[in-house]
């Protein structure tokens, strides 16, 4: 019996090694890896525009840049842009009605002045789309624009993850 035990043991491992140990993304019709799907859950939704905001507060202290705060009539600004470029089904600065951000912004009540907005349609996380952000000078600019007191920040998930990312800043 214990000889039994032991052949059996020894031939699951042989066959637990012949199985391949870096097994690659599933690929789609174009040869790329599908994204993996980032799901927003209630826990992340409520704390993502704060760590949003802390590591912009981060990048524009690095270059002596007064930190932004949080508004919520710009945060109402970027959540119905970024619904409404689901919609659309493509990321643009133009709203379906014709309206531009210095439009919506005023739609949602901000009193201040419009600044800049970024956008993104991506699977990435917050994080990965600030990252992105960063790296390219025209939305890098919105980020570290001096004039900007204030920020909003929101996006629309759709069921399939695709997320619609919407930074406005304003002052």
């Amino acid at each position: 019996m214990l000889r039994a035990t032991a052949f059996v043991f020894s031939a699951v491992l042989a066959l637990a090694a012949c199985q391949p140990t870096n097994q690659q993304a599933p690929l789609g019709a174009d040869g790329l890896p599908l994204p993996k799907v980032y799901n927003i859950t209630a826990r992340e939704a409520a704390v993502i525009p704060q760590r949003v905001l802390e590591s912009v507060n981060s990048l524009r202290s690095v270059r002596g840049l007064a930190p932004l705060t949080l508004n919520a009539a710009l945060t109402t600004a970027a959540l119905a842009h970024s619904k409404d470029m689901a919609a659309q089904n493509r990321p643009w600065h133009w709203g379906s009605d014709g309206s531009s951000p210095r439009d919506r912004v005023a739609r949602a009540g901000y009193p201040g002045t419009y600044e800049g907005e970024n956008l993104s349609e991506t699977y990435e996380t917050e994080m990965e789309t600030l990252s992105s952000w960063m790296s390219n000078e025209v939305t890098r600019d919105v980020i570290l624009d001096p004039r900007a007191t204030q920020m909003g920040f929101s996006w629309y998930q759709e069921p399939s993850g695709k997320i619609w990312w919407t930074m406005v800043t304003g002052s």
